[in-house]
């Protein structure tokens, strides 16, 4: 009732929430599934994670389990949450760009990934926002070539109510071969700059004998983690952003995602 200090403290559009901290909800708190989330191709329910310490904090979140996964033909069967977990933990060591928590754990429909819901404008999308924060939008371009994103829609970029910018629905990504479908080509063939290379460089390293390396190992495939590294070195080494041309040739599908948006 309003005005109880016992009541649960709904956290699921706070910004303030440190990334660790909404880990370790995800990750401990009690799941109750409240409903499935409309115009998804896979299960995904929108459910309320709480907290059973002293806090009694509750956030909200999204469930992802693996036996609501529809089959592809071209990923493994089942391996789409754990993917979803790895584009987190990549992005958090990379820096950039905002992937919401994200965990494996198990929960009322088995195990899925689990990720922190948060608030944001529906009216906003890639192609409404790219023009005024090219930064943030190459660092995104970027980002998907790394995870070799095979459906970077419009609507999987999102301004949050904190006027920020984070990224979702990174269930296809990680594939050894060459998958690489996305919405933004503004900067095809433009140099990386400084800023990125060093981020990436980084990256690199840690993708070749550091933490990141045995954290994605508990996720993905050997060869998977292997063919990361490899994307690193490759942008790394051209020192630009692939074209659309060049993604054709070396999928020879669209480079393009359906829907758009």
């Amino acid at each position: 009732m309003p005005g109880d200090e016992r009541a649960p403290k709904l956290a699921a559009a706070d910004p303030a929430l440190e990334p660790a901290e909404g880990e370790r909800i995800l990750e401990t708190g009690v799941l109750e599934v409240l409903g499935l989330m409309p115009r998804s191709s896979n299960a995904t329910y929108l459910a309320k994670v709480r907290s059973e310490d002293d806090t009694d904090r509750e956030v909200l979140a999204i469930y992802k389990p693996r036996r609501g996964e529809r089959p592809l033909w071209d990923f493994p069967e089942g391996s789409l949450a754990a993917r979803e977990v790895a584009s987190y933990r990549l992005a958090r060591a990379l820096g950039w760009p905002t992937v919401p928590p994200t965990v494996l754990r198990d929960g009322p429909e088995g195990t899925g990934s689990v990720q922190l819901f948060r608030g944001f404008d529906p009216a906003e999308h890639a192609f409404t926002l790219v023009a005024e924060r090219v930064g943030e939008f190459r660092r995104i371009a970027a980002f998907d070539v790394v995870i070799n994103n095979a459906d970077r829609k419009g609507g999987h970029t999102l301004l949050g109510e904190d006027g920020r910018i984070f990224v979702i629905d990174h269930g296809v990504s990680f594939h050894r071969e060459p998958k690489l479908r996305t919405v933004i080509w503004e900067f095809e063939a433009e140099p990386l700059g400084e800023v990125l290379r060093t981020d990436l460089l980084r990256l690199r390293d840690d993708l070749a004998a550091g933490p990141l390396r045995a954290s994605l190992g508990e996720l993905l495939a050997p060869p998977e983690v292997d063919a990361t590294l490899h994307r690193t070195e490759r942008l790394l080494e051209a020192n630009s952003f692939p074209t659309a041309d060049q993604t054709v040739e070396e999928t020879d599908m669209p480079p393009y995602p359906w829907p758009a948006i």
